[in-house]
């Protein structure tokens, strides 16, 4: 079982005091399905700017979504274990993995593709991996991202393949974007 953590969260009193509103786990955890990655959803805005309200909570959500609110940001932690017999990894599994989170219009052609997992978003995503390792496929290429390690993604075809033996921990800033003509 992979262990949570803190999220804590600021605020203000009615005198505009900065507070300490929250410290506790994300309130949203899910386990994607076939043995799946572990999302903890921290948070997300719903504009740019982010509106700062004195002690309003984080914007309601239904469920765990893949790309944030349009206009908005989402941060995110996942555990994704690793890929051998326990985590299958082909074609109707990625699909249903991705119709879970609402977004099975971001997958490639799961029979064309490098990996079952490749899937583009209209997002700017800065993935940083806590602990672990995971490799992230593109179209050409490949490279093992280690623990420390940063990824900017800039909506480009992608995957991730957790080939090692052991979890791999990465935290996601997600943040809406648009595609410029010719890369839609």
């Amino acid at each position: 079982m992979n262990k949570s953590f803190r999220r804590i969260v600021t605020g203000h009193d009615a005198k505009g005091n900065a507070v300490i509103q929250s410290d506790a786990p994300p309130e949203r955890v899910m386990t994607l399905p076939h043995n799946g990655p572990t999302f903890y959803e921290v948070w997300n805005t719903r504009e740019s700017p982010a509106r700062i309200e004195g002690s309003s909570g984080e914007p309601h959500e239904d469920g765990v979504k893949l790309s944030p609110p349009r206009n908005g940001t989402r941060i995110r932690v996942l555990d994704i274990p690793p890929e051998n017999a326990v985590r299958p990894v082909d074609g109707a599994a990625a699909r249903e993995l991705f119709a879970s989170i609402g977004a099975s219009d971001a997958m490639s052609d799961a029979g064309k593709s490098r990996h079952p997992h490749m899937h583009r978003t209209e997002t700017v995503d800065y993935g940083i991996v806590l602990e672990g390792e995971i490799t992230l496929l593109v179209d050409e290429g490949e490279t093992v991202v280690r623990a420390g390690d940063i990824v900017i993604q800039r909506g480009t075809n992608h995957g991730w393949a957790n080939r090692s033996n052991a979890n791999c921990r990465i935290a996601f800033i997600l943040i809406d974007g648009k595609f410029e003509d010719g890369l839609s």
